[in-house]
């Protein structure tokens, strides 16, 4: 992989060497407001199941992926069990041949109540050949980035749940680069999730169903700067909400799943030539300053923040709980994400253990995530009957 088509990449995933006041100048008539943010593979649904569902997943079954999108919905997994799983994704491979993001997974239900759950997060960039200024070869570099988490659900009831994620994060994109006498060097970061779920028996269109909403706040957390400048970045932090039904059948179960997200970060701005601001507000903000401003710091006003909310819908069709088929629906406005496309998925369930696959398509060839897919694997120790 060649420095240009690495900077390509890296442009796509995070804007960390752009100035922020370039991401909000005028140019011809024509404005990028791209919303900047570090370690950006924190949004990528690290789970098959839910990916194969158009990403919409906060408020569905839990399962031992669980942690990454909705903590809580672990307290409702079966008395006594616990699982692992492994999921592997070739990462934009139009692209790059070797990026890939690789999710280990586990959970512990402790008793009635409470459930522990741990995992990793591991993003390969693949191999880099590394230049200087002057075109110089520096030798070969592997940048990769990682997160550990360490989450925790508790019930109140049949209902009702709490959970949360404690998150520690090292972006290794740019060790030992130097630009222009910036030296670039690893990022880190400590985050935390907080969500609930809720969830209750009813009767839709005259038979039994599950009905659910859930919310997650991920990647509450530190900025992060990659060099001795000082520059700081903040994480993805996200909302998600969402709402699902799975309808009950005497062979077979049909979740059905819609989720609305939004970035909890600044907009950026539009400035004049001098670097004045002539639209929007100063992104450089506290943590906390940054998340609730979000909702309302867009220079193009409500149009523009309505365009920063992503959608996601999905069905899942177990049958005789075994065979699993899923497809899903994503959209983003183009220039507020990574755009819009359709997803397929399927699964196979024996005894313990458990295998899924999904597919991403998407209409533009152009698009980076063109054919993705993503292979999961997961072992889930039940309680013995009776006990």
């Amino acid at each position: 992989m060649n420095k240009i088509l690495f900077l390509l990449v890296l442009l796509d995933l995070v804007v960390i060497q752009v100035d922020a006041q370039q991401a909000g100048k005028i140019d011809n008539g024509t404005r990028s407001n791209n919303l900047i943010a570090a370690a950006p593979f924190l949004r990528i649904t690290p789970g098959a199941r839910i990916a194969g569902m158009g990403n919409a997943g906060v408020a569905v079954e839990a399962d031992a992926h669980s942690a990454a999108i909705n903590a809580a919905s672990m307290a409702y997994l079966p008395q006594g069990s616990a699982g692992i799983g492994l999921t592997y994704t070739p990462w934009m491979r139009n692209l790059v041949p070797d990026m890939n993001l690789s999710y280990l997974s586990g959970y512990s239900k402790l008793d009635e109540r409470n459930t522990i759950g741990a995992s990793l997060r591991y993003f390969s960039l693949g191999t880099v050949n590394l230049t200087d200024d002057n075109s110089q070869e520096l030798g070969m570099a592997r940048p990769s980035e990682f997160a550990v988490d360490i989450s925790y659900a508790r019930s109140f009831g049949k209902e009702f749940a709490l959970g949360g994620s404690i998150r520690f994060i090292n972006s290794n994109l740019f060790t030992g680069a130097t630009s222009s006498g910036v030296q670039a060097g690893p990022g880190r970061a400590l985050a935390a999730d907080i969500s609930g779920i809720y969830r209750t028996g009813v009767m839709l269109f005259g038979g039994p169903a599950d009905w659910s909403m859930g919310v997650n706040i991920s990647n509450i957390g530190t900025k992060m700067s990659y060099s001795n400048t000082g520059k700081q970045y903040f994480l993805p932090t996200e909302l998600k909400l969402g709402s699902a039904v799975t309808f009950i059948g005497n062979e077979s179960k049909l979740t059905l799943a819609l989720d609305l997200n939004k970035l909890l970060i600044p907009t950026q701005p539009i400035y004049s030539a001098d670097g004045k601001i002539i639209s929007g507000k100063n992104p450089d903000r506290s943590v906390p300053a940054g998340i609730f401003g979000s909702f309302n710091d867009a220079p193009g006003g409500f149009s523009e923040e309505a365009r920063e909310i992503g959608l996601s819908t999905g069905l899942e069709l177990l049958f005789k709980d075994m065979m699993v088929f899923r497809a899903g629906y994503n959209y983003q406005d183009a220039q507020k994400g990574d755009g819009s496309y359709f997803t397929l998925g399927a699964g196979f369930r024996h005894q313990i253990y458990s295998i899924d696959m999904s597919y991403l398509a998407t209409a533009e060839r152009s698009n980076p995530l063109a054919n993705t897919l993503r292979f999961g694997l997961a072992v889930n120790f039940l309680p013995k009957k009776g006990k």
